[in-house]
């Protein structure tokens, strides 16, 4: 049996990784539709060997597609998935907006696919952010082991979370920094060439920036509202995948060399490449086009009684947005609640 799919936002970085994905698993899909704004109205897209054109999102009409894999921003899906669920669509949404609502499913597959069971009721799925998704895959193992107290992350995320221009502002900015050309930020605050960001998003009154908040709350709704989680964001000079240094407090001792093997045999959704000796880790530029979390530099935190600490590298474009959302439609298929 195969589906009617639109995917909102078609034109963009997640949008086209989307498509890109559904094609390279196989999804069931006997229809799709790219949707995107009036300006991109007939703008070609690749699915597969296919070049399809794009339809207006403004106009769409719903009814008869089953899923709606949406990464149109924030606003944007705050006017159209609400249409889109009351015409009998299921909308696995990518921006921001829905993930707190408390009667919205905030999904990563490997860690809470029950919480699909409540997905029939207003017929949108939120997907995580990206920072959050890959943490909290490698979290889930330890938290069912070991129940984890506290976390401290910090994080280098990639250009790509930003978007396509700030792909180009990179690139083009690297290349001036060699010709001794003006660096005039656009996108970012501050040149991002050869340089780190500790700012994603905007501030909050508590000093947090907005993504550290995000990964704080939905860490909650994810996993357990008891964790604690202080997170510190920052944006570096790297096209694609985002890396995380945690630092994990558990309430139950736990073992670096346990931990390791542990997550090797039983954690879904992670590899561990962790080997000390020189390049026996997994780098952004390495884990990039790749669907898997990765975990290396497992060791024990010894300022703490139960601690361990290691690093979590992830294509924020695949696992970190679209893999995730076409994740979300495939446990949906398999629970049988499609």
């Amino acid at each position: 049996m195969g589906y009617k799919v639109a995917v909102v936002g078609a034109t963009g970085n997640v949008g086209t990784e989307m498509m890109n994905i559904l094609h390279e698993r196989g999804f069931p899909v006997d229809e799709l539709v790219p949707l995107a704004s009036s300006r991109s109205v007939g703008r070609e897209v690749m699915f597969g060997d296919k070049t399809l054109k794009c339809q207006n999102l403004d106009d769409y009409d719903f009814t008869g597609t089953t899923f709606a894999f949406s990464s149109p921003g924030a606003k944007v899906s705050s006017q159209y998935a609400p249409r889109a669920a009351a015409q009998g669509c299921y909308v696995i949404d990518n921006t921001s907006h829905f993930r707190m609502d408390p009667d919205v499913p905030l999904v990563v597959p490997e860690v809470n696919p029950e919480a699909l069971r409540e997905a029939h009721k207003g017929k949108i799925i939120a997907n995580p952010n990206c920072s959050t998704i890959q943490m909290v895959v490698a979290l889930k193992p330890i938290h069912e082991r070991y129940k984890i107290k506290r976390v401290v992350v910090s994080t280098y995320q990639s250009v790509s979370g930003s978007g396509r221009a700030a792909m180009d502002e990179l690139f083009h900015m690297t290349k001036n920094v060699y010709v001794n050309d003006p660096l005039k930020p656009e996108v970012y605050t501050k040149p991002i060439a050869f340089n780190c960001i500790p700012h994603i998003d905007v501030f909050m009154d508590d000093g947090a920036t907005k993504e550290e908040w995000k990964m704080k709350v939905e860490t909650k709704k994810i996993l357990d509202p008891a964790i604690k989680v202080h997170a510190n964001c920052v944006r570096v000079p790297v096209f694609i995948s985002h890396a995380e240094m945690l630092n994990v407090e558990t309430e139950n001792p736990i073992d670096e060399a346990e931990l390791r093997e542990y997550l090797r045999e039983e954690a879904e959704g992670l590899v561990v490449l962790d080997i000390r000796d020189d390049g026996g880790y997994v780098t952004q530029k390495e884990a990039a086009g790749e669907d898997a979390v990765y975990v290396s530099r497992i060791r024990q935190d010894d300022t703490v009684d139960n601690g361990v600490s290691m690093w979590v590298v992830a294509d924020n474009l695949r696992k970190g947005a679209a893999l995730n959302t076409v994740q979300i439609a495939e446990k949906m298929i398999q629970m049988g609640l499609v």
